[in-house]
């Protein structure tokens, strides 16, 4: 049986500065945000619908560290999957805005601010990117750049 071949991937060649993208939504649910916490972020206002109302975060709220779980899943999802992605050196200027509270619907979108051949690795060019999450009422929750490095 012959298997249908896999979609090319796209290289380092296909990028262009000011390219931008959207990279889907998601809703933020309860469960989800106290199973997180439970695991990684162990906070009252995490943990505890009323403990988050009482805090200045006005709300059950997701820790900041869910919410960029949340936009990598996106990332890795909908545009790293179809890249040939060698990885990523690090993130910079990583930002909370805003409290994400349960029943928030995030949505990610990325813009891509520079790409750079690599001057000593031929096979691989470098990829600068904004990342953004924004909720239900457009307003800016969650913000990065990072480098994400592609094969040519």
């Amino acid at each position: 049986m012959n298997e249908p071949a896999a979609p090319a991937l796209r290289g380092f060649e296909s990028f262009r500065e000011g390219d931008a993208g959207d990279l889907g939504s998601v809703v933020i649910e309860a469960g989800d945000v106290v199973a997180f916490a439970s695991d990684w972020d162990p906070q009252p206002f995490h943990l505890d619908a009323e403990a988050g109302r009482a805090s200045p975060l006005g709300g059950h709220a997701a820790s900041g560290w869910h919410t960029a779980s949340l936009l990598m899943r996106l990332l890795a999802t909908r545009l790293l999957a179809g890249v040939k992605s060698m990885g990523s050196p690090g993130v910079r200027d990583l930002k909370w805005l805003k409290p994400v509270l349960v029943g928030d619907t995030l949505t990610a979108r990325y813009t891509v601010l520079a790409v750079r051949p690599s001057a000593t690795r031929h096979d691989r060019g470098y990829v600068d990117a904004a990342f953004e999450m924004t909720n239900q009422a457009g307003e800016p929750v969650f913000a990065m750049a990072t480098t994400i490095i592609v094969g040519r």
